[in-house]
């Protein structure tokens, strides 16, 4: 099972940076539930996760994922990555400030039968208001 998990970091990883919808969804069961700290709901199935990628991807278009630790646990994945790009679009009602941005985040996935059913993602959004000069250096 390690082997398998290791490999959706890399397929992951590319579709997010190819903004590959398609392709990731491909990943994750039609009745995923998706939990960002983001959003105030869980998103749930294919649709919750095109809102959320669709989301970050028209207010970032130029957005970029770099992982930078992986810990694979039975069926658990885990991904520490850093994220970078421009504030372009509309993002939890802030308008584009054109500024760059780097955030970084944690990632929680559970696979089932080859399918990711539940992702939680948790990452510094002090930091990325910060970075759009919404809150003061600490």
């Amino acid at each position: 099972m390690t082997t398998n998990l290791t490999a959706y970091v890399e397929t992951i990883n590319a579709a997010m940076n190819s903004q590959d919808i398609e392709s990731l969804l491909r990943l994750y069961s039609p009745e995923c539930i998706a939990d960002d700290v983001g959003h105030s709901s869980l998103l749930r199935g294919h649709t919750g996760l095109h809102t959320l990628l669709e989301t970050y991807w028209r207010a970032f278009p130029d957005l970029r994922f770099a992982v930078t630790d992986t810990v694979v646990q039975d069926a658990r994945l885990v991904i520490v990555w850093l994220a970078e790009g421009t504030h372009q679009g509309l993002i939890m009602n802030i308008p584009p400030t054109r500024r760059r941005v780097q955030v970084r985040g944690v990632s929680v996935m559970d696979v089932e039968a080859g399918l990711i059913t539940r992702g939680q993602s948790i990452w510094d959004l002090a930091g990325m208001l910060r970075h759009m000069g919404l809150l003061p250096e600490l």
